[in-house]
């Protein structure tokens, strides 16, 4: 039997992410089983060196941008590659909100 670590669930989840979308550590946290772990996803998102792992993609529930390995400022401007505005460290929930299913 494979079980599978929780920082693998949050790396799995988090690819589902699409481009031009973003998640929340809260809703990623439930998307896992573990609905009361927000924080726990986040520091398992800050330990992720694999690229194809879109972390950047993962927001706070208020639509702050939250942390990043390389900083704030470039997880925005990769967000604003993929067309998710930004407007001072925020973005739109209602416009770019994924929920997982």
């Amino acid at each position: 039997m494979f079980i599978r670590s929780f920082q693998d669930l949050v790396f799995a989840k988090t690819k589902l992410i699409p481009c031009g979308k973003v998640s929340t550590y809260k809703l990623l946290a439930k998307a896992v089983g573990r609905p009361r772990a927000a924080r726990a996803v986040g520091n398992a998102l800050n330990k992720n060196c694999n690229a194809k792992v879109p972390c950047h993609r993962v927001v706070r529930s208020d639509g702050k941008v939250g942390g990043f390995r390389d900083g704030t400022a470039a997880k925005i401007k990769i967000l604003q590659k993929e067309g998710v505005e930004a407007v001072k460290e925020k973005v739109s929930l209602k416009k770019y909100l994924y929920k997982f299913r």
